[in-house]
């Protein structure tokens, strides 16, 4: 793995501070889980498409840069750097996208894909059910084949994003029951708006609407709408798990710029004599740099990157490193948040108010949203099971 950057590479980053210093908002946008907050955000996507920044991995002809995997993360490193806003279209652009790049029709990218960049069309992750999160192969919700198309009955929970979005992606379960649970299930996409469909906002500790339950009742899906082939959807869904848990979701970049943020707010807050503090923030730093280098090195290796899979930040299927990288980025951001929420003391408990608050009070709300990185993209339980079994070789644990 060499480490050092080319001077194209170096030329591309020097582009990307460019163009953020000059377009990133001086004052953080409103919430993008609030009304105004989301139209906003989607206004902010509107504007990085404009000028091919929104998805710089994708092919020119959908409105990317095609930017190999290591460019893609200097992007996302310059990009939470500036303190860029939060990326309203990420379902789509980081989830859905990459599974339409291995698995759609010509017909679906050239259709789907430049709203999805342009931010005319945000979608939700609708995957999650009532009985069925972690053990996504339970899930319930139906198919039933009808002149054309498919009829959605069934009932999907925290869904991200659902609340304000266009579109949604999830799995249904179609035919007579299989032998085994993760057999006949088949990835559709559909409108929210449709007739048939209730969204019903789940509001957070803040009462904000951050998730979503939807309510299908005979919801009418083309054909056109299925990914792969019906009764595929579990071969074609654990792609976009790999995605969700590898740096397409949340690259190295996130939580460089978090521990740099952390390591200022140490050098202005902290007594220095407090060696307990100084250690915690040393070793946040510090695991956020191997985070990066682990990264760079899955990217980089010919052999690991496997068919071009444009949009993806590992190539080929990525899963076990999904896995590894998972636990260990999501357990790096609950640490990060809790040691700059010690430094802070009682003022670290507030939020929202703009020149009061150090940081507007992002470490209080990034805290609250690291404590779910644990669960989303598969809990980390399952997430060690995986590393276990399938890259230890260990046995199998006993399923009840």
């Amino acid at each position: 793995m060499d480490l050092e950057h080319t001077p194209q590479d170096e030329d591309f980053r020097s582009q990307v501070r460019a163009w953020l210093a000059a377009h990133v908002p001086a004052v953080p946008l409103p919430s993008l889980e609030t009304e105004e907050g989301f139209a906003a955000h989607r206004e902010w996507e509107r504007e990085m498409y404009a000028d091919r920044w929104s998805v710089v991995s994708w092919p020119e002809e959908y409105g990317g840069r095609g930017a190999s995997p290591v460019r893609r993360l200097i992007f996302e490193e310059e990009y939470h750097a500036a303190s860029a806003p939060g990326r309203v279209g990420q379902n789509g652009i980081s989830l859905l996208a990459p599974t339409l790049f291995a698995h759609g029709t010509e017909e679906q990218l050239a259709r789907l894909l430049p709203p999805m960049a342009s931010g005319e069309t945000v979608w939700a992750q609708a995957w999650s059910e009532p009985e069925s999160g972690s053990d996504l192969a339970s899930l319930r919700s139906t198919a039933v084949r009808t002149g054309g198309g498919w009829l959605l009955h069934g009932h999907k929970t925290w869904s991200s994003r659902a609340a304000f979005a266009d579109r949604a992606f999830g799995l249904f379960r179609g035919g007579p029951a299989a032998d085994r649970p993760h057999h006949g299930l088949t990835y559709l996409m559909f409108d929210l708006r449709a007739p048939g469909v209730t969204v019903r906002p789940i509001g957070r500790l803040d009462g904000r609407p951050a998730f979503a339950e939807i309510f299908l009742d005979g919801v009418f899906v083309p054909d056109r709408d299925v990914i792969g082939e019906p009764g595929q959807g579990w071969r074609i869904a654990m792609s976009t798990a790999a995605d969700e848990r590898g740096t397409t979701l949340r690259a190295p970049g996130r939580f460089l710029a978090a521990a740099d943020r952390l390591a200022a707010l140490w050098r202005a807050a902290a007594d220095p004599r407090d060696s307990a503090v100084r250690d915690r923030v040393a070793d946040a730093v510090i695991a956020a740099r191997a985070y990066q280098l682990f990264t760079y090195a899955q990217v980089s290796r010919p052999a690991a990157a496997g068919p071009d899979r444009p949009g993806t930040g590992h190539g080929g299927d990525g899963a076990a490193a999904a896995s590894l990288g998972k636990v260990f980025w999501s357990e790096l951001d609950i640490r990060l948040h809790e040691t700059a929420l010690d430094l802070l003391g009682p003022a670290g408990e507030l939020a929202d108010a703009a020149g009061e608050v150090p940081d507007h009070g992002r470490w209080a709300e990034g805290w609250t949203f690291a404590l779910a990185g644990t669960l989303y993209a598969g809990t980390n339980e399952i997430q060690r099971d995986i590393i276990a079994e399938r890259l230890l070789g260990l046995p199998k644990e006993r399923r009840r």
